[in-house]
């Protein structure tokens, strides 16, 4: 290795990885000599490789196991994981001269704040260090795939059905009546998820009226594409309906108009930037237990109404 090096870490999802793209700009623009590795799961190297500017990626799947570099490798570690114990004894067995992080024994740092969003926070971070980032730095290029196969493109709508816990699934007999509205409005709806969310998204189809099923005008393509044919869906959408999931988190990237649904987080943190994106939640019902196996009530009390209203506004 000719170059010195900073490593940074965010062994989360795929939405998590996306609130962290201003903060990697800057460090990419902060430390423009250094080899910048960003330590995440493996899965995620398409979404590394759209971010751009990242040299390596150290696959790290989680915290359960020491970070695959030895001791003395990196000069500058980065949190961009959170502020506790295990992520601070991960990045200190680096043994780096540098470490850029929140106050905490032994580093550094601004104090955490919970009030402030997700991009904000680790620009703020980065910031409080001496580099500068910018938190509406956040938007991806597509990808160049062709996806027209799957039905994307102009003309299309996603309806993203699927979430990775249960307190963030909207009923299914509501996203089948979504489905409709956006097919009365000659929208071509793709059904999207994961593997493990294709039943839920067949669900979703057994619901939908047969007078809306014709000429491939609703297609289930949930776990059947690769995760940057993913993108490239989300990317040429006209609209996006989803939970607060990564595909929430794409619409905004690739700048696509969206309506958000929130249930255990709060839009505070994790909510859509600037643009064509509608938010919709109650807060006062807002129960906050991600890992719950039942829907948020914030979540539930989202009508098929409100989400066609702001689908309306959106599309007009």
């Amino acid at each position: 290795m000719d170059r010195p090096t900073v490593l940074a870490l965010r062994a989360l999802k795929l939405g998590d990885l996306l609130v962290a793209v201003p903060a990697l700009r800057g460090l990419r623009a902060g430390f423009p000599d250094h080899r910048l590795v960003l330590a995440c799961a493996e899965w995620l190297r398409p979404l590394v490789d759209l971010i751009g500017g990242i040299d390596e990626l150290l696959p790290t799947p989680g915290l359960d196991d020491p970070l695959g570099m030895p001791p003395g490798v990196a000069d500058v570690v980065v949190n961009l994981h959170g502020s506790g114990a295990e992520s601070r004894d991960r990045l200190e067995a680096l043994e780096a001269p540098r470490r850029i992080g929140h106050m905490a024994p032994g580093w550094d740092g601004p104090e955490w704040r919970d009030d402030i969003h997700e991009r904000e926070r680790w620009v703020r971070l980065i910031n409080a260090h001496g580099v500068t980032g910018d938190a509406l730095d956040y938007r991806l290029d597509p990808p160049d795939v062709d996806v027209s196969g799957f039905g994307a493109g102009p003309g299309s709508a996603i309806v993203h059905v699927g979430a990775f816990y249960a307190s963030r699934h909207w009923p299914v007999d509501r996203f089948a009546a979504v489905v409709e509205d956006l097919v009365r409005r000659g929208k071509r709806v793709l059904l999207t998820g994961d593997k493990r969310e294709r039943e839920r998204a067949e669900q979703v189809a057994a619901l939908v009226g047969e007078e809306f099923r014709g000429d491939g005008r609703v297609c289930n393509i949930a776990g059947t594409m690769s995760l940057t044919e993913f993108f490239a869906v989300i990317a040429g959408a006209d609209i996006v309906v989803s939970a607060d999931t990564g595909a929430a988190h794409l619409a905004s990237a690739f700048g696509r108009p969206s309506v958000v649904l929130f249930g255990p987080a709060e839009p505070l943190h994790w909510g859509p930037p600037p643009g064509p994106h509608r938010v919709l939640t109650d807060e006062s019902l807002r129960r906050g237990d991600v890992f719950a196996d039942s829907p948020d009530p914030a979540l539930l009390a989202v009508g098929v109404a409100d989400v066609v209203r702001e689908v309306d506004g959106l599309l007009r």
